[in-house]
């Protein structure tokens, strides 16, 4: 299951992609178009930070930049820098298997298919995409 953080962590890269224009984009304003509090986008943004994800810019006009550009960011980074790990079993959240039941273990081989599908899922959807689905429900309302 995707967390609060998780989903936030999609609607702040959605919002920071969709407002800056290449300018920074401030806690505050994202807090009031996605009414979620700044305390929690300050415990997510710092995720995505710590991930690479953002950089953080100080001053008076500071907030939050993108770290390269929409179509090269996808959902499997964005949701993994927040939640951690996707995987759906706590044997598969490392690249090295260390559960002692690993080779005995019949469902080991459903839990990796039905990561490799999340994975995959996540993966083959961009910032972009979701930024651009953003824009035409925004349709004329939408001006940056």
């Amino acid at each position: 299951m995707i967390s609060t953080k998780g989903r936030y962590a999609l609607r702040l890269m959605i919002d920071i992609a969709t407002y800056s224009n290449g300018k920074p984009v401030s806690l505050k304003d994202v807090s009031k178009r996605q009414d979620i509090s700044i305390k929690y986008l300050e415990q997510v943004v710092s995720l995505l930070v710590k991930s690479r994800l953002l950089i953080s810019v100080r001053g008076n006009t500071g907030g939050y930049i993108l770290t390269k550009d929409i179509k090269n960011y996808n959902t499997f980074e964005i949701l993994s820098a927040a939640e951690g790990t996707l995987a759906p079993v706590a044997c598969l959240q490392t690249d090295i298997n260390i559960c002692p039941r690993a080779s005995s273990c019949t469902t080991i081989d459903y839990w990796k298919g039905y990561y490799e599908v999340i994975k995959k899922y996540t993966e083959g959807i961009s910032l972009e995409d979701l930024v651009d689905k953003e824009k035409n429900k925004m349709g004329n309302d939408y001006s940056i």
